[in-house]
This record gives C-alpha cells, sequence and structure tokens, in this order.
C-alpha cells in the first residue's frame, strides 16, 4: 500500500545503518545439565493488553497551548479565593469551641429556659408524666434539633464544609488515578468506530483484538491511524486499507524501514495528542493560575510556528529539550506523520543510530552516506542560491541585494556552463578551480560549450572571466570558502560522480528519520557552513512540497553562525510550508545584531533558560512585550493618643510589641510592567528551569511560563 508511513523513501536511500555482529557466544561445558526454565504464566506470544487500553482510553480534554493533555484536569482561569490552611483550621476550632460554650450555657440555664418554650408549647400535658417514654423521647429529640441548629451555624461559620472538600474524601478521589468503567463502543477508540462507521467492520475488529491481547503499541495506533486518514482524503481505497489491516493486523501499513518504535525513549510521549513532555509548570505567581501545576507539552502544532532555545552551556538545552523533541519526531516519523532532520555535532546525545533511517557522518571515513552538496536539485540557478547562501550568507549585507545576489550570480555563472557539458555539478576541488579563474579548467569548459552548441552558455562564461580581474569580485571569497570544504578529512565527501550515497533533502517527501553529525575539532568554520547549507536546503525544499499534511522538521543543536538574513526569511516561510525548525544558542551574541528582533518575532516560541546574561534577557523582554498588572502600595502612619486614657493604652502597646502603634493604608493602582524583565531573567531563574513562550499554528498564544525542565 503507498501511504503516509507506507510509501517507500525513494531517493533517500534510507537503508538501515549495517552493524557489526555481537560477540561470538560461547558454547555451554557439556558437562553441566542446562538449568530448567520456570513455567511461563501464560500461553507463548501473549500479552496483556490492558496497560494500552488504559492508556488509550484516558481522557485528553481540549487545554491550553502547551499543556500536558494526557489525563489533563482542566482549572479556573482566575484563582479563587483560597483561605490558608492553618488559619481554616484554628477558625474551625475556634467555632467549634464556641458551639460548645453556647450549648454548655443553655443547657446549665445560665441563658434562662427561653429556648425551652417551643417544646412546652407543643407537647400535651398527659406526655410530661414522671418516666414517660414518649416524654424521653420528644425531649431529648428536641435537644438534638437544638444542637444541631447551633452545630449548623458554627459550621457555616467556621467553615467546616471547605475543610471537608479540602482533606476529606472528595479531595482523596480526586488525587486517585482517573479511572471508571469502560466507554460504550461507539465511544471507544480501542474499538476503532470511525472505522465500524465506513463499513470495515472486519478490520475494526482486527485491530480490537490486537489491542487487547497486547500485540498493539502507541506507534502502531498512530500509524495506522495516520493511513486511515488517507483513506478519508482519497488516496487510498477502503478494499487496500481494509486488506492490509487483516493481513498484518497491527503491523500493517509499516514505516519503510519496518521499525514499530524506538530502540530507547527518555521522555514521555503521547502519540494521540502528537505531544512529547518537557517539564511543568512551576507553581508560580507570575504564572497563570490555569497553568501553575500542569505538565508543559510540545507538538507539531508548536513546533509548526519554530523554536528558539537560547541558554549557555549546561543549561540542557540538548538533554532537556533537543532529545525529547528528536524522540518524538522519529516516533511521529515512524507513524508516518513527520519527517525530522537533526543536525550536530559528533557525540552529541541526539539518540542512539539506530533510531535513525540515514545517518551522514560527515568528516567520518565509516560512514555510509554522504550530504548532496546542491540539494538534489538539477535548477543551476536553485542550486546557485542555496550554495551562496551556505558559502557567504554570513557575509552578506543585511538588506536585500547585497553580497548573497552577487555571489548567487556568480556561482550561476560556472554551475549552469559546467552541468551543461557533464551531466552534473562540480564537485569540491573542481569548483574550487573555476571559482579561483584556473586556466586549464576554464579553457576545458569553454571548448565543451562550443562543441555542444550552448552559445548563451558560453556568454555567461565569458562574463565570469571578465569579472576575475575587476576589484571587489567576490569570486575570491568564495574560493576560499570552497577551499574549508576542500580538506583531505573530506575528500570522500560532497562526491558529484556518482561514486557515493549522498542524500538529499528533497526526501522530506517522505517519512524518513535523518542524523547528520558535523566535525567539530578542527573544523568549527566548515561546520558552520554546512549548517547553513542545510538549512537552505530544508528551507527550499519543503516549501515545493506536494504533501504538507506530513510534518517537516529541522533540529539544529547549534545554530551558531547559522542565522542570516536569508535564513530568517525563510523560517518566516516555513509555518504555511507544514514545517518548523528548532535552533539552539548559548548566547544571542552569535546572532547579529540588526537580525536579533526579526529572528524572535519570526519564532513562534521562545525559550530563555537559567544562566541568561543580563543583555540576553533584554531582547527577549522587548519581544514578550508588557502587561497590565495589579500594584499595591502600602503606608504606615502612627497614631497620635488625644486623651490620656489612649496615651496609656499606646504606652502598654508600645512595651509589649516594641513597636509604636501604627495605622495602615493601602493603595492599589493599575501599572504597566513587563512580563520578564531582563534581571529577572538574569538573575531569578532558577536552575534546571527555563521560561517558555508559546504560539501554535492557529495563532493561539501562551505567556511566558516558568517551567521546570526536570519535573
Amino acid at each position: 500500500m503507498d501511504g503516509d508511513g507506507t510509501r517507500d523513501a525513494r531517493g533517500t536511500h534510507a537503508n538501515p545503518v549495517p552493524r557489526p555482529a555481537g560477540p561470538p557466544q560461547v558454547p555451554a561445558k557439556p558437562a553441566e545439565a542446562p538449568a530448567v526454565p520456570p513455567r511461563p504464566t501464560r500461553a507463548p506470544g501473549t500479552t496483556d493488553g490492558s496497560a494500552f487500553l488504559t492508556w488509550l482510553r484516558t481522557p485528553r480534554p481540549q487545554a491550553l497551548p502547551g499543556v500536558w493533555r494526557f489525563g489533563h484536569r482542566p482549572r479556573p482561569e482566575e484563582e479563587p479565593e483560597r483561605v490558608p490552611g492553618r488559619q481554616l483550621l484554628s477558625g474551625a476550632v475556634i467555632a467549634f469551641l464556641v458551639g460548645w460554650l453556647v450549648w454548655s450555657l443553655l443547657w446549665n440555664g445560665y441563658l434562662g429556659g427561653w429556648w425551652l418554650l417551643p417544646l412546652y408549647a407543643m407537647i400535651p400535658d398527659s406526655w410530661a408524666e414522671p418516666h414517660s417514654f414518649a416524654s424521653v423521647v420528644v425531649v431529648y429529640a428536641y435537644y438534638v434539633l437544638i444542637a444541631g441548629i447551633i452545630m449548623v451555624a458554627v459550621g457555616r461559620l467556621g467553615r467546616w464544609g471547605e475543610i471537608w472538600r479540602r482533606y476529606g474524601p472528595p479531595a482523596w478521589r480526586r488525587a486517585a488515578a482517573p479511572g471508571g468503567p469502560p466507554p460504550a463502543p461507539e465511544e471507544d477508540p480501542a474499538a476503532w468506530p470511525a472505522l465500524r462507521a465506513a463499513g470495515a467492520h472486519d478490520a475494526a475488529e482486527r485491530l480490537a483484538a490486537e489491542a487487547r491481547s497486547g500485540l498493539m503499541r502507541d506507534v502502531d495506533h498512530a500509524r495506522i491511524a495516520r493511513a486511515w486518514q488517507g483513506v478519508q482524503r482519497g488516496r487510498h481505497s477502503l478494499a487496500t486499507f481494509t486488506g492490509a489491516v487483516l493481513s498484518e493486523g497491527a503491523g500493517a501499513c509499516p514505516h519503510p524501514s519496518g521499525a514499530r518504535d524506538l530502540p530507547v525513549r527518555q521522555a514521555r510521549h503521547d502519540l494521540v495528542t502528537g505531544q512529547v513532555r518537557i517539564g511543568t509548570a512551576a507553581d508560580d505567581a507570575r504564572n497563570p493560575y490555569a497553568y501553575r501545576g500542569a505538565g508543559l507539552a510540545l507538538g507539531p502544532d508548536l513546533l509548526g510556528t519554530s523554536l528558539l532555545a537560547v541558554g549557555p552551556a549546561g543549561s540542557g538545552k540538548t538533554g532537556s529539550v533537543v532529545r525529547p523533541l528528536t524522540e518524538s519526531l522519529c516516533l511521529h516519523a515512524l507513524a508516518g506523520r513527520a519527517a525530522v532532520v537533526v543536525v550536530g555535532a559528533a557525540g552529541a546525545d541526539l539518540g542512539p543510530a539506530d533510531a535513525y533511517d540515514v545517518v551522514v557522518r560527515i568528516g567520518n571515513p565509516d560512514s555510509v552516506y554522504d550530504l548532496d552538496l546542491y540539494g538534489g536539485t538539477t535548477d543551476p540557478d536553485e542550486a546557485a542560491l542555496v550554495l551562496a547562501e551556505a558559502l557567504v550568507g554570513d557575509l552578506a549585507e543585511q538588506h536585500q541585494g547585497g553580497d548573497s545576489r552577487r555571489s548567487t550570480t556568480v556561482l550561476a555563472q560556472l554551475l549552469g556552463p559546467f552541468r551543461a557539458v557533464h551531466g552534473r555539478f562540480p564537485g569540491v576541488p573542481e569548483l574550487r578551480q573555476l571559482l579561483e579563474g584556473a586556466p586549464g579548467p576554464l579553457a576545458e569548459l569553454r571548448e565543451g560549450l562550443r562543441a555542444g552548441g550552448h552559445d548563451s552558455l558560453l556568454r555567461e562564461l565569458d562574463a565570469r572571466e571578465r569579472q576575475l580581474d575587476r576589484p571587489g569580485d567576490v569570486g575570491g571569497v568564495l574560493a576560499d570558502r570552497v577551499a574549508l570544504l576542500d580538506r583531505p578529512a573530506f575528500a570522500p565527501f560532497f562526491d558529484t560522480s556518482g561514486q557515493s550515497r549522498p542524500f538529499s533533502l528533497k526526501a522530506l517527501d517522505h517519512p524518513v528519520r535523518v542524523r547528520i553529525d558535523l566535525p567539530q575539532r578542527g573544523h568549527a568554520d566548515a561546520s558552520r557552513m554546512l549548517a547553513r547549507l542545510v538549512l537552505a536546503q530544508f528551507t527550499a525544499s519543503v516549501s515545493v512540497r506536494e504533501d504538507r499534511s506530513l510534518f517537516a522538521c529541522l533540529v539544529l543543536d547549534d545554530a551558531s553562525g547559522v542565522v542570516t538574513p536569508e535564513a530568517v526569511r525563510g523560517v518566516q516561510r516555513l509555518r504555511s510550508a507544514g514545517a518548523g525548525v528548532v535552533l539552539t544558542l548559548r548566547t544571542l551574541d552569535d546572532v547579529p545584531r540588526p537580525l536579533r528582533g526579526p529572528l524572535l518575532g519570526a519564532i513562534g516560541c521562545r525559550m530563555a533558560l537559567s544562566g541568561l546574561t543580563p543583555w540576553d534577557g533584554q531582547d527577549f523582554a522587548e519581544v514578550w512585550g508588557k502587561e497590565w498588572t495589579e500594584a499595591r502600595d502600602v503606608t504606615d502612619r502612627q497614631i497620635i493618643a488625644e486623651t490620656p486614657a489612649g496615651k496609656a493604652v499606646h504606652m502598654l502597646r508600645r512595651v509589649i510589641t516594641g513597636k509604636a502603634p501604627t495605622a495602615r493604608a493601602v493603595t492599589v493602582r493599575q501599572v504597566e510592567r513587563e512580563r520578564w524583565s531582563a534581571s529577572e531573567l538574569a538573575h531569578a531563574v532558577p536552575a534546571g528551569h527555563a521560561v517558555l513562550s508559546l504560539t501554535s499554528v492557529k495563532g493561539e498564544h501562551a505567556p511566558p511560563l516558568l517551567v521546570d525542565l526536570r519535573g
């Protein structure tokens, strides 16, 4: 079946990376008798599916952006007035003692006998005989009634009902795990009601049986649900889908790699909502009440507006943010929902290599895959545009029409003629010679163009040769940048002759998982240039995809030197293309000053981790803006006594308390203050925490939230 998560990743070379065989097994000693294994508790091949069914049936109510919806209990928008527990309990005890005192005064007659008049007025005289059973019952019932009235009155004064709700069985039931009777078949997600409504009863029964027997996983459920969406959209036939399900069960519509899960998971994932939990909103007064204590999660609906995380080394960018997101995106890829490209330094904690379909280790001779320098395009102008952004994008002026446009023109004048003659784009050494103006390669290229009759391309080459000797020609700068890739460590890479297995970002039409390891030691400039190349190819590729329902995401573990004017414009276009990027920075100083504002404006989700500098915090404070808050000004004024008795009381009060008698005046006013100031971001964010603001692809916003990344 051809569909989401089921079609072959043509052009991706998404074959599993070969793994070395394990150590040889040592045969057991023949003299020792093998131990008898314990008797299994279940039949072979059967497991209990109750855990999966419980997970699938857990409610996931609609919530505010970023809230972990799995088992979430919504809270009111405004914080109710909550009496402190100590004050509540002391008031309840005092109210009980007051009630006891009133009853004691009534019982002992200190308040008179007026409260017995209704009793004497209602009972007949014959019941008042001594030792009458009826009189005893009525009198004590009256006593109980009066005591009950007193208890109800003092109970309302002492807020006993609130104590019962806060500390009694109602609070125990709320704290218990969510549960209840199984839902009706037409509402049970494990029964696949959508399939039954469409007439695919046999497929629904097969999937329900797989779920009950424990043969279905969360990835299987998400993958089959994605394939069913393809049936509803008319991309696949119902008969093909039903046949695949009846044949394979929970393993139907597999990912091209055949994997049904990741080798290891470190974060909490919910593939029903597509979220991954990254932390917990702190119970802090600066957080809105509806968010306090709730889990914080990210998903494609938020990553579609892109994410920028800024924090110093050791603040948790990779372990607390990038690693959970890469796991989640890889799971989405296995379910046929997403395509992910992860770029980081070699050895970074980005998950095991088995979690990816394609692993490109640039500079490592053992790498199975290569990186296509031209992004898989056959258009010389497009290839020149992307390559110019990678080579000199960081040198371009901060306005349209800078060095980037001239560099694109220079590269196009060489790439077009070379492809017309050789049928391919030049490799790194060949491109370097052409940019340097070596006589031999240019003369050979000219002869090939004349022989092929490419007069228009010959004029392009003549224009390039005339510009070689002019001052200010960017060809020399391009040649110097290409020389960073023309090193012995990169000799086996960027081959265009067809002898290697290059990976192209044109493959993002398929649910592929890609990891690109950049060399860092001794090749920092080349690594930044390659990161710009991948980002430029990504923004160019996702904008021309046919299936934009397949979410595409690029994760750059270190975006230092990557942010350019063209990159910012490309990020702004990703939301409408069903794609997003995740960028991490140690400091905003790694971004040119004119680009910091546009970058923060183009990114929808912004995260400031602990340890931020005040000048970085100032940029976040400006983009998060201000809000109206209630300010309370308290003024203490000394009380002056006029009479001798008042002076004596004040003197006694001063002897007891040690302070002069004062009167407190409170002034409440509305003021506009920053949501998070630069000083607070630099000094008030605890270790392991971050301040995170969110924006969804639908335009919903979440204000800056203090998040505990360890929760």
